[in-house]
């Protein structure tokens, strides 16, 4: 029969074949980073295990490896918390990159500026709050909170109201007014934050509106209908709003295709008007003083002054050219012209 002791033995034979032991050893000791739970195992790896099984060989290195880094962190010291044994990461030492950026801080709201400039300092209110008509505690806000005024059943109208008036309608519409009104100023203060415009929301709560702005509003109470405001009555001398824009009308995808013909040949035709059209006479003018004022540029170039052609009115009996016989033999204007040399040679001439 088998001893108490050796069935101790078989049992802790069976759980150590089960359990592996926490000692691990490594060639080359593995880097810890216990502030981000890393360890960096730079052992380089069995080809032949690797090989023969995957799976198997990078589970056994992963159970090793983080055997390691927990035999780190029970060498800390450790405290108790709520029954619970807990302890203290050190600082990391592994810089590791972050997955979405640093978030940006939030610029102060105008009434933080103030209060900062003022020195108000802010109170935290206590969330629960005494109700003196249930007379006991209860949340300032939410479910079943203090002095909730949607559950009364009856509510005294003033003596200055209109006795007619739905007062619960009239508180109701009170409430959506400052919801409203607190998100727009939530607004203004992203806007001013960012230095943007306030987007538009038809009338905002201003004290005195201007017409374009009344126009507007009225100009979307009409568009928020079933029908766009296609059927909505206009109102005695109303005018149409401002900057609102049109809708856009698109042709169907299916339709003549006699009328498609005549758009694209009119879509040819204005592309074949833009194109510039020749005039042949404009052209040879141009041509031709171009060639009039080459060899004038060119005698300006080399320093020849240019005579004027024109030049002053010819004396009568005088020649061709120059003064009286310059220009050789010629008549004058009563027939008898004076002999001489010119410059230009002997020759007749008449004058004119």
């Amino acid at each position: 029969m088998a001893t108490v002791e050796d069935v101790l033995e078989s049992v802790n034979r069976s759980q150590a074949s089960k359990y592996k032991t926490i000692e691990v050893q490594k060639d080359v000791e593995p880097q810890l980073d216990l502030g981000n739970l890393l360890t960096v195992d730079q052992n380089p790896l069995e080809l032949k295990k690797f090989r023969a099984d995957k799976e198997a060989y990078l589970k056994s290195q992963a159970r090793d490896n983080t055997q390691l880094l927990f035999n780190a962190i029970w060498k800390l010291p450790t405290e108790r918390v709520e029954e619970a044994i807990c302890v203290k990461l050190p600082e990391t030492t592994t810089v590791l990159p972050r997955e979405k950026p640093i978030p940006k801080v939030k610029p102060p709201t105008r009434w933080e500026q103030y209060a900062q400039l003022k020195g108000i300092q802010k109170r935290k209110k206590g969330r629960m709050v005494w109700d003196e008509e249930i007379k006991e505690w209860r949340p300032r806000w939410g479910y079943k909170r203090a002095n909730d005024e949607t559950k009364d059943w009856v509510i005294e109208v003033p003596g200055n109201a209109d006795p007619n008036e739905d007062q619960f309608e009239k508180r109701m519409k009170a409430k959506k007014e400052r919801v409203a009104k607190n998100e727009l100023q939530r607004l203004r203060n992203i806007a001013r934050a960012t230095r943007s415009k306030v987007p538009g929301v038809g009338l905002t709560p201003t004290e005195k509106p201007s017409k374009e702005e009344v126009g507007l509003a009225l100009h979307l109470a009409k568009k928020s209908t079933a029908s766009l405001g296609k059927f909505t009555e206009k109102l005695p001398k109303e005018k149409e709003a401002k900057h609102v824009g049109k809708k856009r009308k698109f042709e169907p995808a299916i339709g003549d295709f006699k009328k498609e013909k005549e758009q694209q040949l009119n879509i040819i035709d204005v592309m074949e008007n833009k194109k510039p059209k020749l005039d042949i006479t404009k052209a040879v003018n141009r041509v031709i003083s171009q060639q009039e004022q080459e060899p004038s540029d060119e005698r300006r170039k080399r320093g020849v002054k240019v005579k004027n052609r024109r030049g002053p009115p010819r004396k009568k009996g005088s020649g061709g050219f120059g003064k009286k016989g310059k220009a050789g033999k010629g008549k004058g204007a009563k027939g008898m012209g004076g002999k001489g040399k010119g410059k230009m040679g002997k020759g007749k001439g008449k004058s004119r």
